[in-house]
C-alpha cells in the first residue's frame, strides 16, 4: 500500500492484503520552481499546505482544494482523483498536471511530460495515474502549472428562510458574476461558517480584483434579498480558512457513529439527489446533514445516529436500499467495522473492462494497493 497523509484513506474498497505500507512522508521536497513561468515540481509527499505556501510567496496558487491540507499530500490527492468544489471555475487538478515521474510495480521509473505548460510530445500518461488509487504506480513527482493568486476574496453566508432555498438558488445560478464556489448546507454546524435556517444556509465564494468582487457581493445581496434572504454575512479576512473548512467537512466525522457519501452528477439534478438520500435515511432511521454544490452537482450526504451500536446495522440497511436509489453515489467516510460491507464505488462504470486491461498492464501481479479500486481492480 502506498501511503501519503492517510486523509483519504476512507475512499475505495478495503485492499485484499496489505503486506508493508509504503511511505511517502520524506519525500516532501519542492524540487523545481519557475514562478515567472508559471511551473513548479514537487515530490508527492509534500503537503498540499506546503505547496500553497510556497505559491503564495509568489502570489500564485494551484486550486487542489484538497481537505485537511496541512495533512494531505500533493500524491495522495491526485492518486485519489479528488474533485474540490472551485472546479467549476479553475478547472479539476488533472487540468494542472503537466507531468510526472512514477515507480512502477516491477521498480521501472516512468517520466511523463515535462515543465513547460504546452507539452504535446508522446502520451500523456500522468493522466492515467490520477485517480488511479495507486493501483498502477506509485507517483514520486508531480509538476504543475500555476495560476496567478486574486487579489481579493469573499466568503457570504446567509441563512436561509422557510421557502427560500428555490428561489435563491435561482437567483444565483442566473447571475452575471458567477462565484468560485457556492454551496447549500444543512447542518455541519460545528464544521462549516454560519446558522441553518429552515432551509439551512448558503455559502458562496467569490474570488478576483477587489472591484470585480464589490460588484459581484453586490449583485449576490440584491439577489439573496428578492429571494427573500434578509441577511448575508460578509467574511473577508479569513475567507480562505472559512472555506477550507468547508473542503474540511466533506470528511468529518462524528466516530463511529456517522458516515459520509459523496454523488456526483450536474448542479440541475443535485437536489433531486439530496432527496432521494433524504429518503432512504428517514427510512433507515438516520439523521441526514448535506452539502449541497450548486457550481459542480456534487452531493454530501453524512448519516448518522445517537449510539455506535444502532448505527452500523442502520448504514448497512441504507446502503443496500441506495445502492438502487443512488447507483452511482461513493463511500468517502465511514467507520472501519463496517467499511468492508459498503458499496465503497457504486455502479461500475462502462470503461471497467479498459481498465482492467491497464492494470494487467501496468501491475500484472496485482503488487499494487490489490482490490482496492472500482471493480475490485
Amino acid at each position: 500500500m502506498l501511503f501519503g497523509g492517510g486523509t483519504l484513506q476512507g475512499l475505495g474498497h478495503v485492499p485484499e492484503r496489505y503486506d508493508l505500507a509504503l511511505s511517502f512522508a520524506r519525500l516532501d521536497a519542492v524540487l523545481e520552481y519557475e514562478h515567472r513561468d508559471l511551473t513548479i515540481a514537487v515530490q508527492a509527499g509534500c503537503t498540499v499546505a506546503a505547496l500553497e505556501r510556497r505559491l503564495a510567496a509568489h502570489g500564485q496558487f494551484v486550486p487542489l482544494d484538497a481537505p485537511r491540507a496541512a495533512t494531505a499530500t500533493v500524491g495522495g490527492t491526485l492518486a485519489s482523483g479528488w474533485l474540490g468544489p472551485r472546479r467549476a471555475a479553475y478547472g479539476r487538478p488533472r487540468d494542472f498536471a503537466i507531468g510526472s515521474t512514477a515507480v512502477l510495480a516491477d521498480g521501472t521509473i516512468a517520466k511523463s511530460g515535462g515543465m513547460v505548460v504546452k507539452n504535446s510530445t508522446g502520451y500523456d500518461v500522468t493522466k492515467l495515474y490520477l485517480g488511479s488509487f495507486g493501483t498502477l504506480g506509485a507517483i514520486v513527482r508531480a509538476n504543475f502549472k500555476t495560476l496567478p493568486m486574486p487579489a481579493s476574496r469573499r466568503l457570504a453566508v446567509a441563512s436561509l428562510p422557510e421557502g427560500t432555498r428555490a428561489r435563491a438558488t435561482a437567483h444565483i445560478a442566473a447571475l452575471a458574476l458567477e462565484p468560485a464556489a457556492a454551496v447549500v448546507v444543512h447542518g455541519f454546524e460545528n464544521e462549516i461558517e454560519g446558522r441553518d435556517g429552515i432551509d439551512g444556509r448558503i455559502l458562496v465564494l467569490y474570488e478576483g480584483s477587489e472591484r470585480l468582487v464589490d460588484r459581484a457581493t453586490r449583485d449576490l445581496r440584491s439577489a439573496l434579498g428578492s429571494a427573500g434572504v434578509p441577511e448575508t454575512r460578509l467574511i473577508d479576512n479569513g475567507a480562505g480558512a472559512a472555506f477550507a473548512r468547508i473542503v474540511d467537512a466533506y470528511l468529518a466525522a462524528l466516530g463511529a457513529r456517522s458516515a459520509s457519501y459523496r454523488s456526483g452528477g450536474t448542479p440541475g439534478d443535485a437536489h433531486q439527489r439530496l432527496d432521494a438520500f433524504a429518503r432512504v435515511a428517514r427510512r433507515n432511521e438516520l439523521a441526514l446533514e448535506s452539502i449541497e454544490d450548486l457550481r459542480t452537482g456534487d452531493v454530501i450526504a453524512r448519516l448518522s445516529a445517537d449510539a455506535d451500536d444502532a448505527f452500523a446495522q442502520r448504514l448497512l440497511a441504507f446502503d443496500g436500499e441506495r445502492r438502487t436509489a443512488l447507483a452511482q453515489a461513493r463511500v468517502v467516510v465511514s467507520p472501519p467495522s463496517v467499511r468492508a460491507r459498503l458499496d465503497a464505488w457504486g455502479a461500475p462504470p462502462s470503461a471497467l473492462a479498459a481498465m482492467r486491461t491497464l492494470k494487467a498492464r501496468f501491475d500484472p501481479h496485482r503488487t499494487l494497493a490489490p482490490g482496492r479500486f472500482v471493480g475490485g481492480i
